[in-house]
């Protein structure tokens, strides 16, 4: 459904390979829905650099014109953003490059660093200067500032200061490193296609390019492909593995494989389990809001033995709402992305499954859409239990007091939406229904109990960014 959130970004690498530019765009088109405010594509032959960046969709950020600037590269990471740190300016779009002893070091990075704000000021203090307001950027400080002689183990050095969630793809002119923080929050995977490994967000954009999914990048491992292969590290002391489970619940797609499981099939069993929890006896239909409540709706639908229709038609020429920056656009999309089938809804009692509802704005307006469509009575389903607290590792969630589970009971929640009935699935169902060790995952956005400790300043610096918006 469209929401009032936002999505992580999405990264890209390949190397040694003819055509590198050209799949690192592909691969961007397929990371799309991890973020629409900005992408980049950094290109190398081994001695001249190529970079384009560009406010907006992938689609558009790179004309024929742009991607022919960037075809003699054999080495390239690309990126895809959305700000969670950060203003919306193209200064701060990645990949993020710098010139470094002869060489480059450019960075693509999905994720927050929750220590961000101390390692600035500790930067600033010995001297450093920032281009940027990301905390990317620092990433770069701590590599290039580091007494190691190695660059390899210069590496190492700077990613062990960071604390909180980091994917990146960091490329030189002869290497391309892959990183999973030691919690693994954000996913990372590599593949191969024609000889040529490539890193990427998600198995999507491995598909899009045909290449084969080798396995997922483990939390806290290094990998650094160069001339000679493939070498992994683990420069990380161990911690304990927190995997984002709202990859599940929302951002991932569908047609990926994360965290060691099928997206397609953990929110099936999402829909099955919620089912059981909360059926809908005497309801004449099962329903979802497009796209992402799809799929539990076929869970639910399954179990419940309540037919399965299709009540709502997305308009699919219209972007994912809750990345647009700006309200009024946000709120005008709302309306048109979504349209009711009339003959479908009129006079049924329907039960719509949907992921989540984050402030409840987005979700009244489509409910109303759907009494206004002749709805005898609606009973919505979620996916996931009651979100309550913000994200601080990379989800633009608003602050809890724009949080409506945070504020309101289930029961007033389903007052002001005018439901007849509301069930939320609860969190023992939502992690019976993964697959990976329960102790596996991230539910700070639904427990409070946060895995890294949070940084007082930064946290501070995040929600005052989000009340602004």
């Amino acid at each position: 459904m469209v929401k009032d959130k936002k999505e992580h970004c999405g990264v890209f690498g390949i190397f040694d390979h003819p055509d590198a530019a050209h799949l690192a765009y592909l691969g961007l088109y397929a990371l799309q829905h991890r973020g629409e405010e900005s992408a980049g594509i950094v290109a190398t032959d081994g001695k001249n650099i190529y970079q384009h960046k560009g406010m907006g969709l992938v689609g558009d950020v790179f004309t024929k014109e742009a991607l022919h600037k960037l075809k003699r590269g054999r080495n390239a990471i690309g990126h895809t953003r959305y700000s969670t740190t950060g203003s919306s300016i193209i200064k701060n779009a990645q990949p993020f490059l710098v010139n470094f002893k002869n060489d480059i070091i450019a960075i693509a990075h999905n994720g927050n660093l929750v220590n961000a704000t101390e390692l600035k000021a500790s930067l600033e203090k010995e001297g450093s200067i920032f281009q940027t307001t990301m905390d990317s950027e620092i990433i770069v400080h701590l590599i290039v500032k580091s007494q190691k002689s190695d660059f390899i183990d210069s590496v190492k050095d700077g990613l062990r200061k960071l604390r909180g969630a980091f994917a990146l793809a960091i490329m030189t002119k002869n290497k391309l490193i892959g990183v999973r923080d030691p919690n693994g929050f954000r996913p990372l995977c590599l593949g191969i296609v024609q000889n040529s490994f490539v890193l990427a967000s998600e198995t999507c954009a491995l598909d899009l390019i045909q290449a084969k999914f080798i396995r997922e990048i483990e939390p806290g491992e290094l990998v650094v492909i160069d001339k000679y292969g493939i070498k992994s590290y683990k420069p990380f002391e161990g911690c304990a593995c927190s995997q984002c489970i709202f990859e599940f619940i929302y951002f991932a797609r569908p047609d990926s494989y994360i965290f060691g499981d099928s997206v397609y099939n953990t929110r099936k069993r999402l829909g099955r389990i919620l089912a059981k929890e909360h059926p809908a006896v005497g309801a004449d239909l099962v329903t979802s809001i497009p796209d992402s409540g799809s799929y539990a709706a076929i869970g639910f639908s399954e179990v419940s033995k309540i037919p399965l229709e299709l009540g709502m038609i997305r308009n699919h020429y219209i972007g994912r709402t809750f990345i647009q920056p700006s309200q009024y656009v946000r709120n005008f999309k709302v309306r048109v992305k979504l349209n009711p089938i009339n003959e479908v809804i009129k006079g049924k009692k329907i039960v719509v499954v949907e992921d989540s509802i984050v402030r409840g704005t987005t979700c009244k307006m489509r409910i109303n859409a759907l009494r206004e469509a002749g709805a005898k009575e609606i009973h919505m389903r979620i996916s996931c239990p009651p979100l309550r607290f913000p994200c601080f590792y990379g989800i633009d969630f608003p602050t809890r007091k724009q949080l409506i589970a945070a504020q309101k009971s289930i029961e007033d929640i389903k007052k002001f939406l005018e439901l007849d009935s509301l069930g939320y699935l609860s969190l023992e169902g939502m992690l019976l229904a993964m697959k990976a060790d329960k102790k596996n995952f991230c539910c700070a956005c639904y427990t409070g109990k946060y895995p890294v400790a949070i940084d007082k300043n930064f946290s501070k610096l995040i929600l005052e960014k989000r009340n602004k918006k």
